[in-house]
């Protein structure tokens, strides 16, 4: 891995941390580059009262002189303001594991007392840490011309129909609506859907896209199972808290249909070698070919719900109802910058991986030298190639 990073910190400790290791020197970076893709992550419909508490700022600690990164470690700050509520209070231990949480998984493996401390650094607030880091993935990509987006496919049973949106146009689309979907009728019955959700006190899933644009063909390699970039998406989105499955292109619609539907022929135009289609969703063989790179993420509804839910209280050893804790009535709609970051993070990493370099000027002109798909790239001999060759008895 070229590319690599670590974050640190607990859902009301004092701060989170993250540290980004192997961005070229030379890459421009702002706290409010950073700072504009936190508020995004804040910003929802369906968000719990946590999100009206802090108000996310990244302090750069490492890694930037005079606003360009150096090659060293870029090491990051957020602050939790809802900290000051917590520091030294003494809190009732919790004992009641909710389904679906980290709670109880973490208690067996860890040997907690406790179950807060598996719930502190499980939460969904380290994903804050995340979109901070993908934020400096992102301005590395954009120095290549490579874009990232995503938006809300659906939330609960309603799902938008976006085939009349071109792909390239929906993520900004979706950014002039509180639940990030492209679709305006659909982002009001999404809407009204949570509203739903909120007076039934439960919790609401739904399904994200996120999508990159302009990446060269040969990022990530078939050659070894952890090179294939498919594979490096997939887990990098199912880390991502509460989402269960992944799916690149239309995998799933592919899976009934016979193969001559489903393959993206390719075809001949002026010595460029083209696709009229991507049912791949940009990746073949575990190499991005130039197309559009689609993924679509499933995510569960969250497991803190107001309407209890069956338990064992592990102090009592008695069966009991969970005990509610603040959290997203609907989180889908501030997950998707946290999906965008990842996204970021995998495909710097990959680019970086085939250019090699340690600073930006570097790099550029090695991409502008990139081999195409096209003729003139892929001379081919057409002649006999000799696999295996028998050796000369010695």
């Amino acid at each position: 891995m070229t590319l690599r990073f670590l974050t640190a910190g607990e859902s009301h400790g004092p701060a989170l941390t993250v540290i980004l290791e192997g961005l070229p020197a030379g890459l421009p970076v702002t706290e409010d580059l950073i700072n504009n893709e936190l508020e995004r992550r804040q910003m929802g419909f369906g968000a719990g009262g946590r999100m009206k508490i802090e108000h996310d700022r990244a302090q750069l600690l490492s890694g930037v002189m005079d606003g360009l990164t150096t090659g060293a470690p870029v090491a990051l700050l957020i602050e939790n303001s809802d900290h000051s509520r917590w520091k030294g209070k003494a809190i009732n231990a919790f004992t009641t594991p909710r389904p679906g949480h980290a709670d109880l998984t973490g208690a067996v493996k860890y040997g907690f007392d406790d179950l807060r401390p598996a719930l502190e650094r499980a939460s969904a607030r380290e994903t804050a840490a995340r979109v901070a880091m993908g934020a400096l993935c992102k301005a590395l990509l954009s120095e290549f011309d490579i874009q990232v987006g995503g938006y809300v496919r659906a939330i609960a049973e309603i799902t938008a129909d976006l085939e009349n949106i071109p792909l390239e146009k929906r993520a900004a689309l979706a950014e002039s609506n509180d639940v990030r979907c492209p679709e305006e009728s659909a982002a009001e019955a999404m809407r009204l859907r949570i509203r739903q959700g909120m007076d039934d006190r439960d919790t609401l899933g739904g399904i994200v896209e996120v999508a990159a644009f302009g990446l060269p063909v040969g990022l990530g390699s078939y050659v070894q199972w952890d090179k294939r970039l498919d594979g490096r998406l997939a887990a990098a989105m199912l880390s991502i808290p509460a989402i269960k499955g992944v799916e690149i292109g239309s995998a799933f619609e592919n899976a009934a249909l016979p193969g001559t539907q489903v393959h993206d022929a390719i075809l001949l135009i002026n010595g460029e070698i083209v696709r009229k289609t991507n049912h791949a969703g940009g990746v073949e063989g575990g190499i991005s070919n130039g197309q559009p790179l689609l993924l679509r993420l499933a995510m569960k509804p969250i497991a803190t719900t107001l309407s209890p839910q069956r338990t064992v209280d592990l102090a009592t050893g008695q069966e009991t109802d969970t005990v509610y804790e603040r959290s997203d009535f609907c989180p889908v709609p501030r997950a998707v910058p946290v999906a965008e970051a990842m996204l970021a993070f995998v495909l710097a990493d990959a680019l970086l991986e085939k250019l090699g370099g340690d600073s930006l000027s570097e790099l550029k002109p090695r991409f502008t030298h990139l081999r195409k798909a096209n003729l003139k790239d892929l001379p081919m001999t057409g002649g006999q190639t000799v696999f295996w060759p028998e050796q000369e008895p010695s």
